[in-house]
């Protein structure tokens, strides 16, 4: 890896919400390309734990310095011009390999894996945050049968390399029901991420890794937990001393597209 950089680069989690963000244009989409130009360094690295790769057996790390192929993981319902989106990254077997050690370093299981390609949890985010796709990806998956403070404690294992210059990314989503479909935004939705908010700048991490009891509408919020691990991922990563912000919230329905810096 890189000397380490004066300038540290942030922790995000960021939604990925509907693999359409890749495509379209809003204001989500131009607030992921304005934040990306705005950082204050120019990434080494992308490391994305991806909600959309789901490995129980121990947390498996993309290895290769090769082009990624790009998944299209979603159903053939799809339009025709998601299936034509490529996103050809190349991974970064050094950096994958840092990351195996930091984790074997705080007993953490890890595989390094050179088949797998980037799901839309990565690209649909990295196609408005690095449209050349000139910036090398590391894509983490995610264990979502973890208990919440083990998930942080995976963040935390890796967040020395926010110092290098690496912008590590969890891509989720914090409200997260496909079986209720409803075009308004419903309260409960609303005073999920209220307390999320709230226990997040208060840094209850007690509350935060009791969330499913604790968190009012958890279940409705958070009916599988594989959308929601990455905000707990990203918020281990991040230093402690540093200010954790909301730097954007919207909804779709019942989707949020909550996004933090820690």
């Amino acid at each position: 890896m890189s000397t380490a950089t004066t300038t540290s680069a942030p922790v995000l989690f960021l939604a990925h919400g509907s693999p359409l963000i890749a495509i379209q244009e809003n204001d989500y989409t131009r607030f992921l390309a304005q934040f990306s130009k705005d950082l204050p360094i120019k990434p080494t690295a992308f490391v994305v734990f991806t909600a959309h790769w789901e490995v129980e057996s121990s947390t498996r790390i993309t290895y290769t310095d090769d082009t990624y192929h790009t998944i299209h993981d979603f159903g053939p319902w799809w339009m025709d011009e998601m299936f034509a989106v490529q996103y050809p990254a190349k991974g970064n077997k050094e950096l994958a390999i840092r990351i195996h050690n930091l984790f074997n370093q705080h007993d953490i299981q890890s595989d390094l894996d050179a088949e797998r390609g980037l799901d839309h949890g990565t690209w649909s985010l990295l196609k408005q945050f690095d449209p050349n796709a000139s910036t090398p990806v590391v894509q983490l998956s995610v264990n979502p049968n973890l208990s919440a403070k083990d998930q942080f404690l995976i963040g935390r294992a890796i967040r020395e390399l926010q110092h290098e210059g690496v912008l590590i990314i969890g891509s989720g989503v914090t409200v997260h029901n496909l079986s209720l479909h409803s075009d308004v935004t419903e309260s409960w939705a609303l005073e999920f991420d209220d307390w999320l908010i709230d226990n997040i700048e208060r840094k209850n991490y007690d509350a935060l890794f009791n969330y499913a009891e604790d968190a009012p509408h958890a279940k409705l919020a958070v009916p599988t937990p594989e959308h929601f691990v990455p905000i707990l991922i990203a918020l281990g990563s991040g230093e402690p001393e540093r200010e954790a912000k909301v730097i954007y919230r919207e909804y779709a329905g019942l989707l949020s597209y909550l996004c933090y810096q820690f």
